[in-house]
């Protein structure tokens, strides 16, 4: 029998997307038979469900309270809606803060729906959602079990779906694996706080702050403003105590050994107890205190070595081990640190103990929680023995005893908060300490009987400064207050009043999006910007192209957002990019529709122009609250979408008459901002006065006017840049030397006149471009033959490419149809069929059609066919190829094509 549930699609969304804007994985699950089946008429399920995960009892679903989902099922819900439940616990089972999900049918398919959930990582995140089918699949019916797709979901997680507290601790394995440590994790739940974007940089805890020119980065504590110099004296102890020293702060006198024999020689100079700790070793390790004589020193010494070939043996400070952090120069948080230790009962054995404190939810492995589990290995062995003791040692009632020489968290021990009690002096020598070595984050250690009194009273001092602290024990403190210890970190990179962000215009429509990015682009260069753009010709970096190819989606986006050299970005927002993992930013300040027609439709469950439109509202429903939503008031569907937009709208029209009456009229008698075409200029009404902003015909991209689509592209780009407050003048220049060229342009209406011939190389993939095109083509029309290359994707619908055909029949007199690079799963030669049918259908003779598979050929046979008069329009995919093509037929001798023999190369 074939199985209920079918995994349809999945989609991980990073940036804002159709159904929300916060990073969200969806599942699409046909449930098959199962749409017969809503909760309340599968006996015990919701019981079973709540036993398997208690926790689904307090969620409170569309109710608001706990209980709602119970409820719920008991009133009847599909299983998807519980399935969206169920992974977003099995992920707060594991330790993953998640809580939103939403569930959606999908339209015209009975049965389907989009499960959406949040995530703290992709990897936990999707092995959650296939837990969660698996879960629930289980808790059916017999005859209603069986899910099949589910490998679309990945195999992270594969432990058996019906052991669910095996499934747990397995997701909970990946939530820690792919997750952030503590430190890490505070300072950036600081950033988001803020509003400040945060990128990972790598699968560690390299982790971005801003974007662009006004990015930050850190890792764990270590920030991008820590000196490397600061690092490197903090690292090698003995060099940073005698820093300390030379400035009159209390640190213990020591040396540096290298065997045996110096050491001990230093340690009777020293005078018993000593500490020994390696040169340059962290969390303690290799650290041996209250060394006492030759037999323990020799060990200790052994211990360091292991970690550094240099040692350091000290004077053993009185008092307890005390963690001073220091930020910016200022002291944020102190906490005093105690040793791993056990408690007798006199019952258990210490190994006995050991296990039971390791059982606090709050300990896990390493620094993976607040607390680090006590290690049972030759170290804690070797220190039980020192002090006469042994894993099966059965400590008295009450008697401590300690586990380790070292206080450190990495070793299992616990911390007090102290911050409050701390004596001004004391704070004043670890700001000293950590400036000295040049640390802008610095946990500083001091040993202290009293930290209420000053250590010039009390003897003690500073053992040790550390670069990079961990953050754990002010976060979390076994004792005493937690303390946001992020904030200062955070607000020492981006102090009041700095930004963390480069503005981000964002671009989308049917036609047009490449040119307004590359206008936009100009323009902001003119005012001085270091921009970073995105476009279907590649990503573009302060003037020069660094990646080659089609870069109008996310990823291409997060390549600009990355880059420490741009002070703007300008992106081409594609609707595949939307569909597949939504936005590349999480928010911009300008976010523009050009207009929506009729292009990939029957694709991604996007049927209609309608459903188009709402892809393309993602853009100006992700626009800050005081950015600018840049609409075309000329189109229908561009106008619709104002209801969704986000911050301050601006309109565009090429209308003349439209600031004369409708809604833009309306909209500059309330003080709006609109950008119009009056008397053949561009003009920028704005709070109730009108500016000129440059004539149309002095805009070299519009051919004198002429190409009105590229009209309407340079006052899209005047309205996005004049809504962020460039200067009108800085606009008029940008667009005044912004030309129809490969260079300022590449495959947008670059036109060669060469041998008589005009070429025209424009990226005309659609109806409504081919048709802005052709009003173009009117004004040559009558000098000679009107020739053009045509080709749509393999991805498009018969009908489309039968109506290109028609389309193309009405346009030129003589038509090359030709096939792109990669057929999308269409057979070659079956896209021209299509086309030339469309062509026929309308009276076109025969003769006049042409048929090529390939592009390269097909711009061959063009040009070789033209004659003196004769215009050649070329819509190429492969942009660069076909340019060259360009390019070589300029330069070459015409002999050179037209002595060439045609024959061969036309279709039969």
């Amino acid at each position: 029998m074939t199985a209920p549930m079918r995994v349809v699609e999945r989609s991980i969304y990073r940036g804002p997307h159709l159904y929300s804007a916060r990073p969200m994985i969806r599942i699409r699950l046909d449930l098959g038979a199962l749409e017969d089946w809503p909760t309340n008429r599968l006996t015990g399920f919701a019981e079973a469900l709540i036993e398997q995960l208690p926790g689904l009892s307090a969620h409170g679903c569309s109710y608001g309270q706990a209980g709602g989902l119970v409820r719920r099922m008991a009133d009847g819900t599909w299983l998807g809606h519980v399935i969206e439940h169920v992974a977003i616990e099995l992920q707060a089972c594991a330790g993953a803060t998640v809580t939103r999900g939403k569930t959606r049918s999908v339209k015209h398919q009975p049965g389907v729906y989009d499960i959406l959930f949040s995530y703290a990582d992709e990897i936990s995140g999707m092995a959650a959602g296939r837990a969660a089918i698996a879960l629930v699949d289980t808790l059916l019916p017999p005859g209603l079990r069986g899910t099949t797709g589910l490998d679309r979901l990945g195999s992270a997680l594969l432990t058996p779906p019906t052991d669910t507290e095996t499934t747990i601790a397995a997701l909970r394995r990946l939530v820690i694996a792919n997750g952030l440590g503590p430190s890490t994790a505070a300072i950036v739940r600081e950033a988001q706080r803020r509003s400040i974007p945060v990128m990972r940089l790598n699968t560690g805890s390299l982790v971005q702050l801003g974007t662009g020119s006004r990015q930050r980065r850190i890792r764990a504590s270590v920030t991008g403003s820590t000196s490397l110099i600061g690092a490197e004296l903090a690292g090698n102890k003995h060099a940073a105590k005698q820093l300390l020293s030379e400035i009159g702060l209390p640190v213990p006198k020591g040396e540096l050994v290298h065997n045996r024999q110096e050491i001990i020689a230093a340690a009777i100079r020293l005078g018993w107890p000593v500490v020994v700790k390696p040169l340059d070793g962290n969390q303690g390790r290799g650290v041996t205190t209250h060394v006492l004589n030759n037999v323990q020193l020799g060990a200790a010494f052994d211990a360091a070595a292991a970690i550094s070939r240099r040692v350091i043996v000290e004077q053993m400070l009185l008092g307890t081990d005390h963690r001073f952090l220091v930020v910016a120069g200022r002291l944020v948080a102190v906490a005093e640190r105690v040793p791993a230790h056990v408690i007798g009962n006199g019952r258990e054995t210490i190994a006995e103990l050991i296990a039971r404190i390791n059982d606090d939810p709050r300990r896990g492995n390493g620094h993976e929680a607040v607390l680090t589990r006590v290690r049972i290995d030759e170290v804690l062995h070797g220190f039980l023995r020192t002090h006469g003791h042994s894993l099966s040692t059965v400590p008295h009632a009450g008697e401590k005893i300690v586990l380790c020489g070292t206080a450190n968290l990495s070793t299992g021990g616990t911390a007090i908060d102290r911050t409050d009690q701390v004596h001004p002096e004391n704070a004043a020598i670890a700001v000293q300490a950590a400036l000295a070595l040049g640390l802008d984050v610095a946990g500083v250690d001091i040993l202290s009987t009293d930290i209420r009194q000053s250590l010039r009273a009390t003897g003690g001092g500073i053992v040790e400064v550390n670069a990079a602290p961990g953050l754990r024990m002010h976060i979390a403190p076994s004792q005493g207050t937690p303390r946001d210890v992020a904030r200062p970190i955070v607000a020492s990179l981006f102090p009041r009043g700095s930004q963390s962000r480069i503005p981000i215009f964002a671009i989308t429509g049917t036609n047009g999006k490449t040119t307004t990015v590359r206008m936009v682009a100009k323009i902001l260069g003119a005012a001085g910007y270091r921009v970073g753009f995105t476009s279907t010709t590649g990503v573009y970096i302060d003037g020069h192209r660094q990646i080659e190819g089609d870069a109008s989606g996310p990823k291409s986006a997060r390549k600009v957002l990355r880059n420490p050299v741009i002070d703007a970005a300008v992106f081409e927002t594609a609707r595949g990019g939307i569909l597949r993992e939504g936005l590349g930013f999480d928010a911009c300040d300008v976010g523009a529709v050009l207009n929506v027609t009729e292009d990939h439709l029957g694709l991604k469950g996007v049927n209609s122009t309608g459903d188009l439109a709402r892809v393309k509202s993602v853009v100006v429903e992700s626009v800050k609250r005081r950015g600018h939503s840049i609409l075309n008031a000329d189109d229908p569907l561009t106008v619709a979408i104002a209801r969704h937009a986000r911050g301050t709208i601006v309109w565009f029209s090429g209308d003349s008459s439209a600031v004369e009456r409708g809604p833009v009229q309306r909209h500059i008698a309330d003080g709006g901002t609109a950008v119009v075409r009056c008397a053949d200029s561009i003009v920028l009404c704005r709070d109730g006065e009108r500016f000129p902003v440059i004539p149309v015909d002095q805009i070299p991209a519009t051919v004198g006017g002429a190409a009105e689509f590229n009209v309407l592209n340079a006052l899209a780009a005047t309205a996005m840049t004049a809504a962020y407050g460039i200067p009108v003048l800085v606009i008029a220049a940008g667009l005044a030397s912004f030309h129809a060229s490969f260079e300022d342009s590449p495959g947008r209406l670059n036109i060669v006149e060469a041998h008589g011939v005009t070429i025209i190389v424009d990226y005309a993939h659609n109806p409504a471009a081919l048709g802005a095109l052709a009003k173009l083509l009117d004004h040559y029309r009558g000098r000679g033959r009107l020739m053009g290359m045509i080709g749509l994707p393999g991805d498009r619908r018969d009908s489309d490419l039968r109506d290109i055909g028609a389309q193309a029949a009405g346009i030129f007199d003589e038509i090359m149809f030709r096939e792109g690079p990669d057929g999308r799963g269409r057979e070659a030669g079956t896209m021209n069929a299509l086309m030339a049918q469309g062509a026929l259908a309308t009276g076109k003779d025969p003769a006049t059609i042409h048929l090529l598979v390939n592009e390269a050929d097909a711009t061959d046979f063009c040009l070789k066919r033209a004659r003196p008069g004769d215009v050649v329009v070329l819509t190429p995919t492969d942009i660069d190829g076909i340019w060259a093509r360009v390019q070589a037929f300029a330069s070459a001798h015409p002999n050179e094509y037209w002595g060439a023999t045609l024959t061969q190369m036309a279709n039969g």
